[in-house]
């Protein structure tokens, strides 16, 4: 049996959206069938996206409006207990790397697309990439999700 949100939650995450915005059916499905206590892992929204042939801003729309959370961001960057962030600060000596990274900056953030980008050019794993950021003060934004 699936159940839903629980009407008392403690964050709403619905309210990111317009007020008339509705849930995709299907992919609520698919999300409540994946999520356990009411979150849903970054790694199972997106294989839901690809499941649907859907971007993965709409099954994070559609989570937000069923008000269920995300855990486990693939980039380390949330969703993990009890600190939150998994990431701990990297340096790298490798210019093309940090090129590759600081040509991407747009209003000094990186984007999560473009991280994730960057960790499968440079065959990196996406924590990586992103402990890399946070080494070099960099921070993420444009989370695919939506969830930042």
């Amino acid at each position: 049996m699936i159940k839903m949100a629980p009407e008392n939650s403690d964050k709403k995450f619905d309210s990111k959206h317009k007020s008339d915005a509705q849930p995709d059916n299907s992919i609520k499905y698919e999300i409540l069938k994946h999520s356990l206590n009411n979150e849903l892992s970054c790694a199972s929204a997106f294989l839901i996206a690809k499941e649907f042939n859907v971007s993965p801003d709409k099954v994070g729309m559609t989570a937000d409006l069923i008000n269920c959370r995300f855990i486990k961001c693939q980039m380390g960057l949330f969703g993990y207990r009890p600190d939150k962030k998994i990431i701990k600060p990297v340096m790298t000596a490798d210019l093309n790397l940090k090129n590759a990274i600081v040509g991407n900056i747009v209003e000094g953030r990186l984007a999560c697309k473009i991280a994730w980008d960057i960790a499968s050019r440079f065959k990196l794993n996406k924590m990586t990439v992103s402990s890399i950021c946070e080494g070099m003060n960099i921070k993420i934004n444009k989370c695919q999700l939506g969830a930042f």
